[in-house]
């Protein structure tokens, strides 16, 4: 059988020697998305730790019948309403794009999961996430309230050539040291997905989320 992930992980350690980069410092989170858990342990007994999912209770229920060492990651938009769902379960939430979920989310037993600050960088009404423009002002306001905050997430616009998304996610790099200045701790990029992260990683990403590159390449 030959699997998806190692394509993709080549294509990672490709895309990092072309920008100068360690591949080691780029996580690879599996999206799940729709797929049975059965798919999910093969990718694990290949070695695979990172899985992500953009449903509460979609992820929940896999998370169940995964082994208990799978590093789990939240993607998608959350209610607040449904943080009570997979805050107990979760490692890294990617989507935290509010400070009113920011406050659910600091709530509950235990320390709070690590965060990226969704950033909309492509100023698109439909989206999710905190304009470039604004995101200094929330950084600070995450950090009164002691989200621990990694760094940012961000999807681009949807384009059908990865070199459209090159300007946005360069912005995002630009962004993320610029906020660094005064928020040292903020060291992550959440971005890049099947169809871009060759790019993504060109242009600094440490995090992608990659699932259709993943399951359509895979061959039993």
């Amino acid at each position: 059988m030959t699997h998806g992930l190692d394509l993709v992980r080549a294509r990672i350690v490709r895309a990092a020697g072309r920008s100068g980069r360690d591949p080691g410092g780029v996580r690879l989170v599996i999206v799940g998305k729709g797929q049975d858990p059965a798919r999910l342990r093969e990718l694990y007994e290949h070695g695979h730790r990172d899985f992500g999912e953009n449903r509460a209770q979609e992820l929940a229920a896999k998370a169940e019948q995964m082994p208990a060492d799978v590093v789990w990651h939240f993607i998608g938009p959350l209610q607040s309403n449904k943080v009570r769902v997979i805050r107990p379960v979760v490692d890294f939430l990617h989507s935290l794009d509010r400070l009113e979920l920011a406050t659910t989310w600091m709530k509950g037993p235990g320390l709070a999961p690590p965060a990226f600050l969704q950033i909309n960088i492509g100023n698109e009404p439909q989206k999710q996430g905190v304009s470039p423009e604004r995101a200094p002002q929330v950084v600070d306001a995450l950090t009164g309230l002691g989200v621990p905050l990694l760094g940012l997430m961000a999807i681009p616009p949807i384009a059908d050539d990865p070199e459209r998304s090159r300007p946005y996610y360069r912005k995002m790099t630009d962004l993320l040291a610029d906020l660094a200045r005064s928020h040292p701790h903020l060291t992550e990029l959440s971005m890049g997905m099947s169809d871009d992260f060759e790019v993504a990683v060109e242009e600094g990403s440490t995090c992608l989320r990659v699932g259709r590159a993943i399951f359509a390449s895979t061959e039993h």
